[in-house]
């Protein structure tokens, strides 16, 4: 389809809420989007150039435009999830609708059964739920069990049959489970009674059953009937103790949706916790694959509106830590402070630690997955051009005047790479002097990568404040290379990262994990460099033990060294083994050396 045509589905488009879809030249449907104003919001794609290369090769594909235009933006929102979800458009976020959650039933029956179930059968019956995990329902349920005695025989209790006697009662019956209506023990009242409780505690009540079970236990004090009083004080303390584990917040917030998100450069993670008097009774984290670099507030939006329609949430009211527009029929609160402001608090925590648990499961299930977000991370928390795939961190912060060395650790991926890893000795510094040894390193490393064509870094970190970071940019420069590989400095704690030309430094998050590499490259360079240093150290030190020997030069020192590989060795080697690399003479000169001291 031409470029002209696309034009004249512009033109046509109208300036009303709706959705729209964009369909490449094989008519598969490539992307689903809502508007506010239809016309605005899909012009807007192919008026400017996009920052983001995905959404560039979105707007390359699309042939064919369609829209619907809905009543209201609510509307558009429902319509663009329910799309999303059944096409699963290439270019939007992953929804997939999740249908096994447990849900709790009360049969809709004389003498309704209450238990769980995965299937939602339509039949007048009501439903509790869904509820994220099986535990969860399993808690409810003994608690009822333990409160309300309640019938688990799927026997049709009908009057006629209950008259007729067609039913006997069980042992559920006689281990005081049961208080058996099936032979008329129990009337239908009382039991629907227990039922519309049992409603009330499932909703998060509380309140209602615990007065009606003290105003009980108080009459059957004053009856003397002490026996059953206790048997009800025992039915209060479960339930007291069941809405102490639950309740965290004010009990006057009730009926209340709390939604927060924290995201990466790859993923969102939005949190949902619902409230009904003061208590928790559901929590849920959506993790959102991120397509064409999409905001918090869209994540947000669109993730509000899945998780609603996977919980079938009437709530009329969301507490979430930025506007969004859901439409008339939802309150929006932003919470400032007090109970509020806790419980969105609350909900990011659930959302950080469900990303953080999702790393660390990556790193052990999906390491490409692990490292390409680490990667995108670093990117963006660094302000680099490309991902750091490949990163050199130099440290020399070791040379003390002697034997002056520096190293150079390599990783790939956000992992080491130990065989890349590379020593120097310095050799055109006299003294110890850190900014130019730094300068000698680092035109050395690159010099010689340039000369054997090798793929150069993405990333230079270089261990030292703005002095070290100079040096090393006056190689580069040297080199041509300046600008076309990304130079940072740490300064000496590690909290602060320098650029060059930019006297302000930039402060990385302490539990982030673009720091957590950052600061294992560092380790890493300091533990590589002073191993070097102590061996070139014990090295010179035996050395020179063996130059002292009167007669002894520097070829026997080598020859030695190369035949027994240690000091140690030579100094407890046997005279004839001595003989047979050094000569007679040579040899009673050490022999007698080590053995007289």
């Amino acid at each position: 389809m031409s470029h002209s045509t696309l034009e004249i589905q512009l033109k046509t488009l109208p300036e009303q809420p709706g959705v729209y879809q964009y369909y490449d030249a094989e008519g598969i449907i490539i992307y689903v989007g809502k508007a506010k104003n239809l016309k605005k919001r899909v012009s807007s794609y192919f008026a400017k150039t996009h920052d983001n290369g995905k959404t560039r090769v979105l707007v390359k594909k699309i042939v064919t435009i369609r829209h619907i235009v809905v009543e209201t933006e609510t509307d558009a929102l429902l319509l663009e999830n329910n799309l999303i979800k059944k096409h699963q458009p290439r270019y939007n976020v992953m929804l997939k609708d999740d249908k096994s959650y447990p849900w709790i039933c009360i049969k809709n029956e004389r003498f309704p059964r209450v238990f769980s179930t995965r299937r939602v059968i339509k039949d007048g019956s009501e439903y509790f739920g869904p509820y994220t995990s099986m535990k969860t329902v399993y808690t409810l349920l003994d608690l009822i069990k333990g409160i309300y005695h309640l019938r688990t025989c799927n026997y049709h209790l009908s009057e006629d049959k209950i008259d007729a006697g067609k039913y006997k009662v069980c042992l559920e019956y006689h281990l005081g489970n049961c208080n058996g209506p099936c032979e008329g023990l129990e009337t239908e009242a009382e039991y629907n009674e227990n039922i519309k409780a049992i409603k009330e505690i499932l909703k998060g009540n509380f309140k209602d059953s615990l007065s009606q079970f003290r105003a009980q236990m108080k009459q059957y004090a004053v009856n003397m009937q002490f026996e059953e009083a206790q048997k009800i004080k025992e039915k209060i303390e479960v339930l007291e103790n069941y809405q102490a584990k639950s309740t965290i917040v004010n009990p006057k917030i009730s009926n209340v949706d709390v939604f927060s998100i924290v995201s990466d450069e790859t993923y969102g993670y939005v949190n949902f916790l619902q409230l009904s008097y003061g208590s928790i009774i559901r929590s849920h984290t959506l993790e959102i694959k991120k397509k064409l670099d999409e905001t918090d507030l869209e994540l947000l939006e669109l993730a509000i509106i899945e998780i609603r329609q996977r919980f079938h949430s009437k709530s009329k009211e969301i507490y979430v830590p930025f506007k969004v527009d859901l439409g008339e029929d939802v309150k929006v609160t932003v919470p400032q402070l007090g109970d509020k402001k806790h419980i969105l608090d609350l909900s990011v925590r659930n959302a950080k630690y469900y990303r953080m648990e999702r790393f660390k499961q990556d790193k052990i299930v999906d390491p490409d997955r692990h490292a390409n977000r680490i990667m995108a991370q670093m990117k963006a928390d660094l302000r680099l051009h490309e991902e750091p795939r490949h990163i050199e961190c130099f440290d020399n912060s070791n040379i003390q005047g002697t034997n002056p060395v520096a190293a150079c650790v390599v990783f790939k991926n956000g992992k080491p790479s130990k065989k890349d890893y590379r020593h120097f000795n310095i050799k055109t510094v006299e003294g110890p002097d850190d900014f130019a040894s730094m300068e000698e390193v680092v035109y050395r490393r690159y010099k010689r990568m340039l000369d054997e064509d090798q793929s150069l870094p993405q990333l230079i970190i270089i261990d030292g404040g703005k002095g070290q970071l100079s040096s090393a940019l006056k190689s580069l420069e040297a080199l041509n290379l300046r600008g076309k590989i990304a130079i940072i400095g740490i300064a000496k704690r590690l909290e602060e990262l320098y650029y060059p030309n930019d006297p302000i430094p930039l402060y990385l998050d302490k539990k982030s994990e673009t720091l957590k590499v950052v600061q294992q490259l560092r380790n890493e360079a300091h533990r590589f460099g002073i191993e070097h240093h102590r061996n070139k150290r014990s090295k010179s030190a035996l050395n020179t033990e063996l130059e002292t020997i009167t007669g002894v030069g520097e070829k026997t020192v080598v020859d030695l060294l190369k035949h027994f590989k240690s000091a140690k060795r030579i100094s407890n080697a046997k005279l004839d083994e001595l003989e047979t690399v050094v000569g007679i003479s040579r040899a009673e000169k050490v022999y007698n050396y080590y053995h007289n001291k």
